[in-house]
C-alpha cells in the first residue's frame, strides 16, 4: 500500500533522534529542513520511505542522520553485533566518495565529546569496481557499519560466499538518485538484486529521489511488489525561476554567426554577474566547444583555472579535479553535458544556463535544481535557444515546469537478459526450487508481471537446452535438476525442479556482470597521462597533424597504438571537436503532447492576439515576438491551403518536391515514437515502391524521401501502418539493421552468451561484437529465443517507444486524431522547414542549415505574396 506522509513538527523529530546527534545538529545549523523533518520522523518509524526533493534539500543527510542516531542507541546498549547495518547504493562513483566524506566529519565530530568510545564502533567503507583486494579482504574480517557501494558491487557482495554472512545484519538500505536508476536496466538488477538481499536480512527501505514522475510507481519501485511504502512529496519546496531567452531579435533572418555571438554575449552577461554558473549543453561535443569558445572569446574571464568542461568522457581524475575546485569556489563556470545532473557534491552554484532544449520537464527541473544549492536559495535557471523551434520547445516545458506539471520516465520490465544475470546469481548461492526463485523475482516490481513461460525459456537457455550454441563455444551457466537427475530442459509444467550452481559459472559471473553495455572507446594519453577517450570511429578519421578539442583544450594527434591516442598541447587554432554518436536526448512524449497542443491552440488567430495569450509564458521579449511570428506565419501556410485552423487531434502529412519527394509527418510525439512510426512507414513505402526509401527522424515528426519521379499514393500509405501490425512491420523492418546488431550483442553480453572477460582477460567490442553476428544467425533459427525476444524489446520499447506510436495510431483509428494530407507543392510549410534542414546532410554545417531554413523562409514569403496579396506578410 502507498501513503503519503503527513506533515510533522521540529519538536516531533528532536524527541526522536539521540542527544548526541541533536547536539552535533544544533551546533551546526539553526533547524531542519521539510523535507528532513518528515524524513527523519518516517525513516524512525521503521518504514520503507521515498523521499523526493530538489537537490539541495539536504534529504540525504536527513536519512543518515536518524540512522546514525538508531546506531548509536544500539552500541550504547550494548549490541555490538559484526556485520553491515547500512547499504548506500548509488549510481555514481563519485556520489559514493562524496557520502564517504561527509559521513567521516560528523561521526569525528561526534566522537569528541567524554565517554563515547564506543562511537568507533560506527565506521564507513566503500565496495566499488576500483576497491582494491586487499581492502575487500580487510572488510570481511571487520565489515564496515556503512557500505557505500554501486548496484554491481552489490550484486557481486549478495553473492560472495563469506562476504554475504556479514551482510544478514543488514537493518537499513538507501538507494540514492533512485529515478535515475529506476528508468534503466541497472534498476532492474538492483531490484532483483534487492530481493536476494531480503532472503539474507529484513531491511528498512529508502530511496531518495530528485524531482520526478510518476512518484507512486518509482515508490513502488523501490518497495518491490505488494510492500508498503510511505511517500515523502517535497518535490516543489524550493522556489524556482526559469526564463527562455532568445538570443536576436529575429532568430529567423539572424546568421549563424550573428546568433553564435549573441549567444556568447548573453553568456559573458550571466557569468560576469554570478559568482559559479554551471552551463548545460545536451551532447559532450557540444560542451567542448562552449569551453573552448568562452576561453578563446574572453581569455580575461576564462582561462583553464576558471572554467573546465565535465562530462563522461573526460579522464577521472581531471572530473575530480573540476569537482574539488568547484567546491572550493575556484571555478568561474564549470560545462557539463548530463555527468552533473545527479547531485555530486559540487558546492554553491547561483546560476544554471541550458544551451538548447533538455527535452524534459523533469530535466530541466533538476539541471536548475542545481543552483541554489539549500531549501532557502532561490533556483535560478535560464534557457538559451537557437531556432524557432527550440524557442516553442522549451517556453511550454518552462512553462509546465513552473507549474509543476511533469512529464513521466518509463521504468523497464521483464528484463530478459538481466533476469538471466539475476539467475545465475541465484545459483551460487544454493539449490532453488524453480517455483520459489520465480516467486522471489516476481516481488521485484520491475518483474512483478514476468510470466511463467518467459522464467523457464530463460532457465533453459542457462541450462544448455539448446545445443546448436555448444558449437559455437556457448556453455551452460547453471546445472538443471528434475526429479534428482541432471537435464537441461524444463516443460512449462515442470514446477518442482530445481537449479544450482555450475563449476566454472561463479568467475564468468563475477567477470562479466553489470548492466552497462561495452562502448568502443579509445584511451587519449598527453605523454604518460591520460586525458580522456574518443570514439574508435572518430579516431579512425585522424591522421598526423590533426588537431581536436578534448577537455575544453586542443590537442594535436601524433600517433596511436592499439587502443590509445598520444597527442600533444596545440596551438590556437580551428579545432575539430569530437563527433561522439547517439548523444542527443529524445523530447519526452509527454511534453510533446503539451507542444502540439500549445501550437494548435495558438494557429488560426493573429500575431497580436498570440501574444496577448502567450503573455504570462516565462520567455523573453524576443523569445514571444518568434513564437508569434513562426505561428502567425503557418496561420497564412494553412490558410493558403484552404484550412483555417488545426486542432490539437490533426497531424500535418506534407508532400514536398525539391531534389527529392518528401513526405513530411508531422507527428509531434518526441523521437523516440517517431522512430518507431518512420521506420514502419518507411518500410511499407519502401515495399510500396520497390526501392529504397531516405528516412530522416526529429521530435516533430519524421521525413521520407524517394526519387521525384516516383509515384506515391500517400493515403493509401497512411492506411498500411496500423496499432494492430504496428509488432509485425517493425520486426522485418529493425532484424538486419546496424542498431539490431549492436542491441544484440549487448544483451548476448549481459546474458553470458558471449563474454566481456574470460579469466582476467578482457575481450574487444569488436571481438565481442564478431562473435555476437556468428551467434545472431544460430538463434535465429530457435523458435521463441528468449535473447532474441530481449533485443526486440529493449529496441522497441527502451530505445524507440511503441507504445507511445500504438496510442497515437489507435486514436487515428478511432477518429479522436486524424491525418491531413496536403497536395504535392514545392513550397513547405514553417513547421517543416527545420526537419528539411537538419535531414539535408549528415555533414552539413551550422551556418548552411541556417542559411537554408532562412532560404526557405523566404521561398514561403515569396509564395504568399503572390498568392494573397497580403501586405503584411
Amino acid at each position: 500500500m502507498i501513503k503519503y506522509a503527513e506533515r510533522h513538527s521540529q519538536e516531533e523529530v528532536e524527541k526522536l533522534l539521540d542527544p548526541i546527534v541533536l547536539e552535533w545538529f544544533k551546533g551546526r545549523y539553526k533547524s531542519f529542513s521539510t523535507p528532513q523533518i518528515d524524513a527523519i520522523y518516517y525513516i524512525h518509524s521503521k518504514e520503507n520511505v521515498l523521499v523526493s526533493s530538489p537537490t539541495g534539500t539536504g534529504k540525504t543527510f536527513a536519512a543518515f542522520l536518524d540512522i546514525i542516531s538508531q546506531l548509536i542507541q544500539l552500541y550504547r546498549n550494548g549490541n555490538n553485533d559484526k556485520g553491515v547495518k547500512v547499504i548506500y547504493v548509488s549510481p555514481l562513483k563519485a556520489l559514493i566518495n562524496d557520502i564517504k566524506k561527509n559521513l567521516l566529519v560528523p561521526l569525528e565530530e561526534m566522537k569528541s565529546g567524554p565517554e563515547r568510545e564506543w562511537l568507533s564502533h560506527i565506521n564507513v567503507g566503500i565496495r566499488t569496481s576500483d576497491s582494491t583486494s586487499s581492502e575487500k579482504a580487510k572488510q570481511l574480517l571487520k565489515p564496515p557499519t556503512i557500505l557505500c557501494t554501486t548496484p554491481e558491487s552489490l550484486a557481486i557482495a549478495v553473492t560472495a560466499p563469506k562476504f554475504r554472512e556479514n551482510l544478514r545484519t543488514v537493518k537499513w538500505v538507501i538507494v540514492d538518485e533512485i529515478h535515475a536508476l529506476a528508468e534503466s536496466k541497472r534498476g532492474s538488477y538492483l531490484s532483483l538484486t534487492l530481493e536476494l538481499l531480503q532472503e539474507l536480512a529484513d531491511f528498512q527501505r529508502i530511496g531518495l529521489s530528485a524531482t520526478t514522475s510518476p512518484i507512486e510507481e518509482i515508490a513502488m519501485f523501490l518497495a518491490g511488489s505488494k510492500r508498503d511504502v510511505t511517500i515523502i512529496d517535497a518535490r516543489f519546496e524550493k522556489k524556482t525561476v526559469i526564463e527562455v531567452l532568445s538570443p536576436v531579435k529575429d532568430i529567423v533572418r539572424a546568421s549563424e554567426t550573428k546568433v553564435t555571438e549573441a549567444t556568447y554575449s548573453l553568456l559573458y552577461r550571466f557569468l560576469k554577474n554570478s559568482k559559479t554558473a554551471l552551463i548545460f549543453t545536451n551532447t559532450r561535443s557540444g560542451t567542448e566547444r562552449v569551453v573552448a569558445n568562452l576561453k578563446k572569446k574572453f581569455p580575461d574571464i576564462f582561462t583553464d583555472e576558471t572554467i573546465g568542461a565535465h562530462h563522461s568522457s573526460v579522464s577521472r581524475d581531471l572530473r575530480l579535479d573540476f569537482e574539488d575546485r568547484l567546491k572550493k569556489g575556484q571555478l568561474k563556470a564549470i560545462v557539463s553535458s548530463t555527468s552533473l545532473e545527479l547531485g555530486i557534491d559540487i558546492g554553491y552554484i547561483d546560476l544554471v544556463i541550458q544551451l538548447g532544449s533538455p527535452k524534459s520537464i523533469i530535466r530541466l527541473l533538476q539541471r536548475v535544481g542545481r543552483s541554489g544549492h539549500n531549501i532557502n536559495s532561490i533556483s535560478r535557471g535560464i534557457i538559451i535557444a537557437n531556432d524557432n523551434d527550440d524557442i516553442v520547445e522549451t517556453t511550454v516545458m518552462a512553462y509546465y515546469a513552473l507549474r509543476r506539471e511533469l512529464d513521466k520516465i518509463n521504468i523497464v520490465k521483464n528484463a530478459l537478459d538481466v533476469l538471466s544475470q539475476i539467475i545465475v546469481s541465484m545459483s551460487l548461492i544454493k539449490r532453488w526450487n524453480v517455483s520459489e526463485a520465480y516467486s522471489v523475482i516476481k516481488r521485484s516490481y520491475s518483474y512483478e508481471n514476468l510470466e511463467w513461460k518467459d522464467f523457464i525459456d530463460v532457465i533453459n537457455y542457462l541450462a544448455g537446452a539448446y545445443h546448436s550454441l555448444e558449437e559455437r563455444g556457448v556453455y551452460s551457466k547453471i546445472s538443471l535438476y528434475k526429479d534428482g537427475e541432471r537435464v537441461d530442459r524444463l516443460n512449462y509444467e515442470d514446477r518442482n525442479a530445481e537449479f544450482g550452481k555450475k563449476k566454472s559459472a561463479r568467475m564468468i559471473f563475477y567477470l562479466n556482470q553489470g548492466t552497462i553495455p561495452d562502448e568502443t572507446k579509445v584511451v587519449v594519453y598527453e605523454g604518460k597521462r591520460p586525458i580522456g577517450t574518443l570514439e574508435e570511429e572518430f579516431v579512425e578519421r585522424l591522421v598526423p597533424g590533426d588537431r581536436f578539442v578534448l577537455a575544453g583544450k586542443i590537442y594535436e594527434f601524433l600517433n596511436s597504438k592499439r587502443m590509445k591516442v598520444y597527442v600533444k598541447k596545440a596551438d590556437d587554432s580551428k579545432p575539430t571537436v569530437p563527433a561522439w554518436f547517439s548523444e542527443e536526448l529524445p523530447l519526452s512524449y509527454d511534453l510533446a503532447n503539451k507542444i502540439q497542443a500549445f501550437r494548435s491552440s495558438l494557429l488560426g488567430i493573429s500575431k497580436r492576439e498570440v501574444l496577448e495569450k502567450i503573455s504570462d509564458y516565462p520567455a523573453d521579449e524576443n523569445a514571444k515576438k518568434a513564437i508569434a511570428e513562426y505561428l502567425s506565419l503557418m496561420t497564412k501556410f494553412l490558410k493558403s491551403k484552404g484550412i483555417e485552423k488545426l486542432s490539437s487531434g490533426d497531424y500535418l502529412v506534407e508532400q514536398y518536391e525539391s531534389d527529392k519527394f518528401n513526405i513530411i509527418f508531422h507527428t509531434l510525439l518526441g523521437r523516440k515514437a517517431n522512430d518507431a512510426l518512420s521506420r514502419a512507414f518507411g518500410y511499407k513505402l519502401s515495399e510500396m515502391i520497390g526501392s529504397s526509401v531516405g528516412v530522416m527522424v526529429s521530435d516533430n515528426g519524421f521525413v521520407l524521401s524517394v526519387d521525384n519521379e516516383v509515384k506515391v499514393n500517400v493515403k493509401k500509405l497512411l492506411k498500411s501502418v496500423s496499432s494492430e501490425n504496428l509488432d509485425e512491420i517493425l520486426h522485418k523492418a529493425i532484424s538486419n539493421t546496424e542498431l539490431f546488431r549492436r542491441k544484440f550483442r549487448q544483451v548476448a553480453a549481459r546474458s553470458f552468451m558471449i563474454l566481456r572477460n574470460y579469466k582476467g582477460h578482457p575481450i574487444s567490442v569488436s571481438k565481442q561484437q564478431f562473435n555476437s553476428d556468428l551467434l545472431v544467425k544460430v538463434v535465429q533459427k530457435v523458435e521463441n529465443f528468449p535473447l532474441l525476444k530481449e533485443t526486440y524489446r529493449e529496441i522497441l520499447q527502451d530505445y524507440m517507444d511503441i507504445s507511445a506510436a500504438k496510442e497515437f495510431l489507435r486514436k487515428v483509428e478511432s477518429g479522436e486524431y486524424r491525418f491531413i494530407v496536403l497536395e504535392r507543392s514545392n513550397v513547405p510549410s514553417p513547421f517543416s522547414f527545420k526537419m528539411l534542414a537538419w535531414g539535408s546532410s549528415d555533414v552539413i554545417l551550422m551556418e548552411d542549415r541556417r542559411k537554408l531554413i532562412l532560404k526557405l523562409h523566404q521561398k514561403l514569403i515569396q509564395f504568399l505574396r503572390n498568392k494573397n496579396r497580403d501586405a503584411d506578410i
